[in-house]
């Protein structure tokens, strides 16, 4: 194009037809400036975008003139030949035209769409995907801002370019993405950036510099050779490094060279092939060939997931049957070591009342190392009864049941009841008003409530009280055990579930394991307990449990 393409033109053409009057229509596509068709003087359409009239066509010659005037674009004139056929051959061809163009603007959307789900996990390929998609939408919505003469339609171009160069860079970026190779990115990232930004500022010009149109021209061309190199580039690195997705990239480039070097020899040559121009087949091949990139790639994915999946299920299971050996092991260990310590243990305690009887050569130092002597042996015997009960412990693995709050309360009172009234101590129970049930075996719970009972009784004077109650409350069952006994220290409060831990009141027939039993038990069954107590006003302990439903 050596002139500007602003201005204005007037084209005449003579109609010659001999035949029958018929109803025909004539349509002007892409008519992007103002317009006004007349037939024999008399104005039949005007306005800007697509044209078309519909008219009576009788024997005889007819004028058709068509007067066009363009202040912004790229385009001066009629840029495609009108069509003339029946109304309907036309109207057929428009929706024809039309559905080609909302398929090729909806489908880029929809991969779009989905992809954009994936962009937090999917990567850097889905977000540039979404993008190259997003691009090619919204240059192909072009032909509906044309055909229903939408406000700015003179002035679509500049975002229509804007999707072009974005649809360029989106190709380059997935070429790179998909090479595994970023770090030759930087060369020509500074050219890809630069060359839209001058040609974008162009196309804001060309209205008001008519001649930016030939510049901005060129420098398009020049990013199109610029983006196709780059892409090459890339893409053979791809093949090089064996890059799974270098056999996509590849035939995209094949596709960019050959839009390219149709845009760049072919230009104003020819009407659009069956609707669309050669960049648009490009674009609409471009983002065809990615999306199968895309599904064969999450396709891998899925397929090496499930391979690690199957690999972590094998190793979880083989990892599982290792620990459960080990554990079995361990209790068989101190199983054997407690039942072996038993003997030597006690037998040293014989062996220390015997010295002590005998009187023999037992002077004041020899009776401080019996003393001592003794109180490591007693706290030997101890640790080995706590040794025992945990062992006990281990050995119940039946499964768990739902257990009815209410029985469980009343079983727990014939349990102990008797064990309360001869020390003197009132002994109830406080169920529930409605039966709830708590998931657990019965062993255990049945160790668990012994123990706190045990020590209840044991802190708990003549005429005192202890009281076991349930209650619910937020879908959770309470579950309380209260004495009136002599209470904990707040100093030892902290350290009473701690294994061993035995406080100053039962230095002499604690084992330090009760407390802690009870709280493995409860945490165990996914439940949490408190413990409020002060010196003379009793203790109070509150477990919570899950209910079973």
């Amino acid at each position: 194009m050596s002139v500007s393409p602003h201005g204005q033109a007037r084209y005449r053409l003579t109609l010659r037809y001999d035949g029958m009057p018929k109803t025909v229509s004539i349509d002007f596509p892409r008519l992007s400036f103002r317009y006004a068709i007349s037939l024999d003087g008399k104005q039949l359409a005007g306005g800007s975008g697509n044209g078309r009239i519909t008219f009576v066509l009788t024997a005889g010659d007819h004028v058709l003139t068509v007067e066009t005037s363009s202040k912004a674009g790229y385009y001066s004139g009629m840029y495609f030949p009108p069509a003339i056929s029946t109304e309907s051959t036309i109207q057929r061809v428009g929706s024809i035209q039309g559905f080609a163009y909302a398929l090729a603007f909806l489908l880029p959307l929809a991969l779009a769409a989905f992809t954009f789900f994936l962009w937090k996990t999917g990567g850097r390929l889905n977000r540039w995907f979404g993008i190259l998609c997003c691009c090619y939408a919204l240059y192909m919505f072009r032909y509906f801002v044309f055909l229903f003469a939408m406000p700015a339609a003179e002035y679509w171009f500049v975002l229509q370019n804007l999707a072009l160069y974005g649809m360029c860079y989106s190709v380059v970026k997935l070429t790179i993405l998909a090479s595994s190779d970023s770090s030759r990115f930087l060369w020509v990232k500074g050219i890809l950036f630069a060359v839209p930004v001058v040609c974008l500022l162009l196309s804001v010009l060309i209205p008001v510099l008519p001649w930016a149109v030939f510049v901005h021209g060129r420098l398009t061309d020049l990013y199109y050779i610029v983006t196709f190199c780059a892409a090459v580039f890339f893409a053979a690195r791809g093949i090089r490094q064996k890059s799974w997705e270098s056999r996509y990239t590849l035939a995209g480039c094949a596709v960019f060279g050959v839009g390219l070097s149709a845009n760049l020899l072919c230009s104003n040559r020819f009407e659009p092939i069956c609707f669309f121009w050669q960049f648009e087949y490009c674009g609409l091949f471009l983002v065809i060939l990615f999306a199968a990139m895309m599904v064969s790639r999450n396709r891998r994915i899925l397929q090496e997931n499930e391979v690690l999946t199957r690999h972590l299920e094998e190793e979880v299971k083989k990892r599982t049957n290792e620990v459960t050996q080990l554990l079995n092991e361990r209790k068989a260990f101190f199983s054997d070591m407690a039942h072996d310590l038993k003997a030597p243990v006690f037998a040293t305690q014989s062996f220390i009342e015997a010295i002590r009887k005998s009187g023999v050569g037992v002077d004041a130092e020899l009776r401080g190392y019996l003393d001592q002597a003794q109180a490591r042996q007693r706290e030997m015997a101890r640790r080995l009864q706590g040794l025992s009960t945990i062992n006990e412990l281990d050995r119940i693995e039946g499964e768990r049941i739902r257990i009815p709050v209410k029985e469980l309360l009343l079983e727990i009172y014939a349990a102990h009841h008797g064990e309360a009234e001869v020390q003197s101590v009132y002994f109830s129970v406080k169920p529930p008003e409605e039966d709830v049930f708590i998931f657990a075996q019965q062993e255990k719970l049945d160790i668990l409530f012994e123990n706190l009972i045990f020590n209840a009784l044991r802190a708990t004077p003549e005429n005192g009280s202890i009281t076991v109650s349930a209650e619910t409350a937020d879908g959770r069952i309470h579950l309380t055990v209260e004495d009136s006994g002599c209470g904990i220290p707040e100093d030892e409060l902290p350290h009473i579930f701690q294994r061993f831990y035995v406080g100053e009141n039962n230095r002499e027939t604690g084992t330090g394991l009760g407390l802690y039993i009870v709280h493995n038990i409860v945490t165990e069954l996914g439940g949490t307990i408190k413990v409020q107590s002060a010196v003379g006003n009793g203790t109070k302990f509150i477990m919570e449990f899950p209910q079973d439903v």
